[in-house]
């Protein structure tokens, strides 16, 4: 499958900080009930006998709810579970050997900072394009900005979607209009929230007023 743009809408990206004594599977079903569109699943601890049993019980219910999952920068564990493709960094595995190795059907999305660094990602097939962080985030403290300015200039310069990500909340999501993107993607404005459901709920009408139509 490839991407389509309003699945792009409300992008989930997991972490398992706040589960507490609920499970990272129930949390993600909440989110999906609440209106998320899209999911990442993002381990950067758990061995890979975890992190491959997570992602198929993640992957069921993403199937479930028709929601695409990608896995962060794991191709291995893509391929094992059969996810919907990856998303990978600057640092992580190219787009181009990414490609090689998923094939033509799978999503691939790249995190971009530079209208340079998404049209490259562009060019060698990237699917989506992941941008930020567009306001200060504690989930990623070494996160470099990207200005509002340089967000719209990278929307309007690539043809593929582009979903803004870092530090987005309810109370700052509409500050995003105008800047020509196709969906947020959010960490702790859902899963940090005591009630998951709820905080996607309002994310996702909010996010119906902050994107491109």
């Amino acid at each position: 499958m490839k991407v389509d743009k309003r699945s792009l809408l409300l992008y989930a990206v997991t972490d398992r900080s706040w589960l507490a004594d609920n499970c990272l599977a129930a949390q993600v079903e909440d989110a999906i009930n609440g209106g998320v569109t899209f999911v990442q699943l993002r381990e950067k601890e758990l061995p890979h006998s975890a992190f491959t049993a997570e992602a198929k019980k993640i992957k069921k219910i993403t199937d479930r709810y028709r929601i695409p999952l990608v896995i962060n920068d794991n191709i291995g564990i893509a391929l094992e579970v059969n996810a919907d493709g990856v998303h990978v960094g600057q640092s992580d595995l190219s787009v181009s050997d990414a490609r090689t190795l998923l094939g033509d059907d799978k999503i691939i999305g790249v995190s971009v900072q530079t209208v340079e660094e998404a049209l490259l990602a562009e060019q060698h097939g990237a699917d989506y394009l992941g941008v930020g962080t567009v306001f200060p985030t504690s989930t990623k403290l070494d996160a470099t900005g990207v200005s509002f300015a340089m967000l719209q200039e990278i929307c309007s310069t690539v043809a593929i979607p582009v979903v803004a990500i870092g530090g987005i909340t309810a109370e700052n999501i509409l500050n995003l209009q105008g800047t020509g993107i196709d969906g947020v993607a959010v960490v702790s404005a859902i899963f940090a929230q005591p009630d998951i459901s709820a905080a996607a709920r309002k994310l996702a009408a909010l996010a119906k007023r902050t994107v491109r139509k």
